[in-house]
């Protein structure tokens, strides 16, 4: 069984390859992909007849290698813009929506966007009645802040239209 598999070890460097190619798939840091490029390296020096000892060398040098080159020019090239973008219900700041359950101005409403309903409240003396088209301005946690908004139509489901 050793025997074979020491024969055959470019296969499993080329197992070891595709399965780090598949895992990064699901992960999508560009790190275990520097696995996955030393283990091609690895099975190319094996094809050429070096040892194990050597492919191991070459499978640490390459996968350092990537960790130290590669990786940051792919997060850099592939991940541009993405630092300032917002995410979860930081995005919701600033978007307009539809009232569907009043608001009171000393109480809870709910707010839909984009088809999600959430609950909402207003700094606004008087009430908000549903069908009035929001804008969210703040949130606490699960709750956001609206008030009212004229500039543009939304429709049925939350949505804005021009």
């Amino acid at each position: 069984m050793i025997e074979f598999i020491a024969l055959h070890l470019w296969q499993m460097w080329a197992i070891l390859a595709v399965l780090c190619l598949i895992l990064e798939l699901t992960a999508g840091d560009f790190f275990i992909i520097c696995f996955s490029i030393g283990a091609v390296f690895a099975c190319i020096t094996d094809a050429l007849g070096g040892g194990i000892i050597l492919q191991l060398v070459v499978f640490a040098v390459f996968t350092l290698a990537s960790l130290f080159f590669v990786r940051p020019f792919a997060v850099r090239f592939l991940h541009k813009g993405e630092s300032n973008r917002v995410s979860n219900a930081d995005a919701l700041l600033g978007r307009k929506g539809r009232v569907v359950e009043t608001i009171k101005a000393d109480s809870f409403g709910r707010v839909q966007i984009d088809g999600d309903v959430w609950k909402a409240v207003t700094n606004e003396p008087q009430d908000i009645p549903e069908g009035t088209n929001v804008r969210v301005v703040s949130r606490e946690s699960t709750i956001i802040t609206v008030v009212r908004d004229n500039s543009q139509r939304t429709t049925d489901n939350g949505l804005s239209e021009k």
